[in-house]
């Protein structure tokens, strides 16, 4: 059934990072169903995660808002029930919403205007993951290790296997389900997987699919600690990353373990496409495609994310819909809090929506139409989580990458110069004035000591809160499917045929019995 406002099929990925793909120029990886997203879609060559780490990621992506307007400052700190988010106007606006998979939401509000969720997270909703800057050299044990490095390699299977066979499975069914349902409203269905993150291990039916000889290595050599900026050398203690030596051999294993859980994800991404064409969605499905963050992948010797470095804080964006826009490739900046506004102005049809909150992203319909949007080529990036002290802060403009710290050195970088972010122009001379004028900006944008200390206060209260949550009875917010087996299959209260015919797609024609008058099929 054709919809007057589009459908809109949300598929995300998680620390995919965007120059990992083929259509940014990877000669080795093997994603076939996102390049034919890629070719005739609309695909943002300078996407970028407003802050380089799961769950602050989403929920800024989520809101339209930086994370640092809406407390989302490190993976646990709670997504507040009252912001607002996509799901929520795309709800107000008449959608059906849904979610399976992975979103990272921490808090007892699991939905955030999400109608339906199909599967449980993958990671815990609560507050034990919050980090301490009072202690900034205390490695939290929670955290990533190098042994997602060290042990890379095959499996059979793995925890987040499990979790990406369930969530491809729901996801799919779903899609059968809103083809065959009587609701008539146009659906958001996100589909949200964990791979390509580590731990680096994949089955042997996606490994073979590379030549191991051919995986590339970093194209960055690791550079000397003594070298590195303080925050990617808070970083590589946060990992613990001089715990072992790791060698090439585990760098090749791990970085072709990677490129085939890419693989991985892109087979879920033509599963999905498949049940979109098989029921007759595809023409009027929106297909969204993005990743929360990159992955560092050994370049500069890092690991993960936690930098805005390119690989970790650079994403894949692609929006397809071939009736609708004429494939083209976009060079503007852009960050994922643009997709609030973008998704609202889909569903609104192109009408004027008033915001309930602030919202701190442009809508890109006129880059995905026209390739030409009004204001700054700007984006703007965040990070307050584990591995910081203080707030490091980011602005990608024009040519320019500009981070800030207010206990570091300024980091300016010629990305048309210098793509690999190899040379520090901060301190030179002829770079004083913009160094000058990015720095006054960071201050009157974000106020780095006042949010230092609202970031501290956050941490401290939610500690609190975890360490007294932990005793005693144990109430957990992590989300519990529910799905209710009287109304599934056949049940004796169902009327058998009626329920046969409304579970096929397409439904089959009804014969009519001998002496009947012709009746309709709907």
């Amino acid at each position: 059934m054709k919809t007057k406002t589009p459908n809109i099929l949300f598929i995300m990925a998680d620390q995919m990072a965007g120059a990992a793909l083929p259509f940014s120029g990877n000669a080795i990886v093997q994603a076939p169903n996102l390049s034919r997203l890629a070719e005739k879609g609309v695909v943002f060559d300078s996407a970028y995660c407003n802050s380089p780490l799961c769950a602050p990621s989403r929920f800024s992506m989520m809101a339209g808002q930086l994370p640092s307007r809406i407390g989302a400052f490190d993976n646990a700190a709670e997504f507040t029930a009252s912001v607002p988010t996509f799901a929520h106007y795309l709800r107000a606006l008449g959608y059906r919403t849904c979610l399976s998979g992975k979103m990272h939401f921490v808090g007892p509000d699991q939905l955030h205007g999400f109608e339906e969720r199909l599967t449980t997270d993958i990671y815990p909703s609560d507050f034990g993951w919050t980090p301490d800057w009072e202690q900034p050299d205390q490695r939290a044990s929670w955290y990533h290790n190098m042994l997602s490095v060290m042990q890379a390699g095959l499996c059979v299977t793995s925890n987040q296997i499990d979790y990406d066979e369930e969530v491809a499975f729901h996801a799919t069914r779903k899609l059968y389900e809103l083809a065959r349902a009587a609701d008539e409203r146009p659906f958001l269905l996100l589909a949200s997987f964990t791979h390509p993150h580590d731990p680096f291990a994949m089955t042997r039916e996606y490994w073979d699919r590379y030549d191991h000889d051919e995986i590339d290595l970093p194209r960055i050599a690791p550079i000397s600690p003594e070298r590195l900026d303080p925050h990617s050398r808070r970083v590589r203690a946060m990992c613990a990353l001089d715990e072992y030596e790791i060698t090439e051999a585990q760098v090749r294993d791990a970085r072709h373990a990677y490129y085939a859980a890419i693989s991985y994800v892109d087979d879920k991404v033509g599963q999905l496409l498949r049940a979109l064409e098989a029921t007759e969605r595809a023409d009027d499905t929106i297909v969204l495609f993005v990743s929360d963050h990159g992955e560092m992948l050994g370049e500069r010797g890092l690991w993960y994310k936690m930098t805005f470095f390119e690989w970790s804080a650079r994403v894949p964006l692609i929006f397809y819909a071939p009736r609708e826009f004429s494939p083209h490739r976009v060079s503007q900046h852009v960050s994922l809090v643009d997709l609030l506004p973008t998704l609202v102005e889909f569903a609104s049809d192109g009408k004027a929506r008033e915001y309930a909150d602030v919202v701190d992203g442009q809508s890109l319909i006129p880059l995905i139409r026209n390739n030409t949007r009004a204001g700054p080529n700007t984006a703007l990036g965040e990070y307050l989580g584990e591995g910081a002290a203080a707030p490091v802060l980011m602005i990608r403009r024009g040519r320019y990458k500009y981070i800030y710290s207010e206990l570091d050195p300024e980091q300016l970088y010629d990305m048309d110069a210098d793509p690999d972010e190899l040379q520090n122009l901060a301190g030179e001379s002829e770079h004083e004035q913009l160094c000058r004028t990015f720095k006054a900006e960071v201050i009157a944008r974000w106020n780095p000591h006042a949010l230092r200390e609202r970031v501290i206060a956050s941490q401290q209260r939610r500690r609190l809160v975890n360490e007294a949550l932990t005793q005693g009875i144990h109430t957990s917010w992590d989300f519990q499917p529910h799905r209710d087996a009287s109304k599934q299959y056949m049940r004796n209260h169902l009327d058998l045929n009626d329920l046969e015919r409304r579970a096929r797609f397409p439904a089959p024609e009804m014969p009519q019995p001998r002496g009947t008058a012709p009746r309709s099929n709907t």
